[in-house]
């Protein structure tokens, strides 16, 4: 299977060197292209619409982008990557991502985002992200993601991409299961100073992470060491129901 894996923390994150590593060893043909640095938190934005970005050889089958996540994709998918990757790949990768992408997260996320935008052009994708805030075990979660390729794959349809969080347990997770985003509250904390020179200076600080009780969410079933698999539409449509002017 011809791969295209991408992340948002950066080329040299050991959440995409790892998974490389892994999937090639499993007989995969993967082209790696990941931002230059960190671009966590950048959601959907599109660095090249406002110029051009920069794409530079960074190893066998592995560039760096100068742009964002969903840069990548494009780039990708479009035909950057020729005459080494020379058409579409039959999959995206994005991941895996240094900490979990949970509910509320999602909007935020430059893992989801690069997923989103290979399924709206028609390509499975898959964002993978291992929960966890201090040793990862990305080989785990990576051993993992191979062994589950095809049924990954197979809740991937056109407009739907798979958002997957991995529980960051040494030993692996107990089992899988399907769930829907919770809903997250951060207990965000606005830090503001005023400086000599006039400026104001804000930074957010997030508090202790809660979420709704939902048994199925996603939040509460990757806290039972079970792997949360998300379906989730590219589109989102809301209905108002308008009255009628008296």
């Amino acid at each position: 299977m011809n791969i295209l894996l991408t992340n948002d923390d950066g080329i040299d994150s050991e959440g995409i060197q790892t998974p490389a590593k892994i999937f090639r060893e499993r007989g995969h043909k993967v082209y790696v292209i990941a931002p230059d640095i960190n671009r966590s938190g950048i959601s959907h934005a599109v660095s090249m619409l406002n110029g051009p970005v920069k794409i530079s050889a960074y190893g066998e089958d592995t560039w760096a982008c100068s742009g964002y996540p969903v840069d990548c994709v494009i780039a990708g998918i479009m035909g950057a990557l020729k005459p080494l990757m020379p058409g579409k790949p039959d999959l995206v990768l994005s991941g895996i991502n240094r900490g979990g992408n949970i509910g509320t997260d999602i909007i935020y996320s430059g893992t989801a985002a690069a997923a989103r935008q290979a399924s709206i052009t028609g390509v499975p994708a898959i964002a993978l992200s291992l929960e966890g805030d201090e040793e990862y075990y990305w080989e785990m979660a990576a051993l993992w993601s191979a062994d589950h390729l095809e049924e990954l794959i197979s809740y991937w349809e056109q407009n739907i991409f798979v958002n997957v969080n991995i529980p960051n347990s040494p030993h692996g997770p107990v089992g899988m299961a399907l769930t829907r985003p919770a809903i997250k509250d951060y207990h965000d904390v606005l830090s503001v100073v005023d400086a000599p020179d006039g400026n104001r200076w804000c930074s957010l600080r997030g508090g202790q992470e809660t979420a709704g009780a939902e048994p199925d969410n996603d939040f509460n079933t990757v806290a039972r060491n079970f792997v949360s698999i998300s379906r989730l539409h590219c589109y989102a449509l809301a209905l108002e129901k308008k009255q009628d002017k008296v």
